[in-house]
């Protein structure tokens, strides 16, 4: 039986995920020492899952030009 394409996922794991498995927890809380080699690696501390968003970038060229445009502009008027 096949898959729907509605249920499908195109990019398969495209997406930010928001819950880590047990060894990425336990590899950042070694990092930020909270928890130590031979402790229970069960009831563990939660941990924050950053999400990264970035910011597009101002083109600084087009507007130092436009900049430049409008003043010449206003010398010819």
């Amino acid at each position: 039986m096949t898959m729907d394409k509605s249920l499908r996922r195109r990019a398969g794991m495209s997406g930010q995920r928001s819950v880590l498995t047990r060894a990425e927890r336990l590899k950042k809380l070694e990092q930020a020492d909270r928890w130590q080699e031979g402790e229970s690696p069960f009831g563990l501390p939660k941990v924050r899952v950053y999400k990264l968003s970035l910011k597009k970038k101002k083109k600084k060229k087009a507007e130092d030009e436009e900049g430049a445009e409008k003043p010449a502009k206003a010398a010819k008027k």
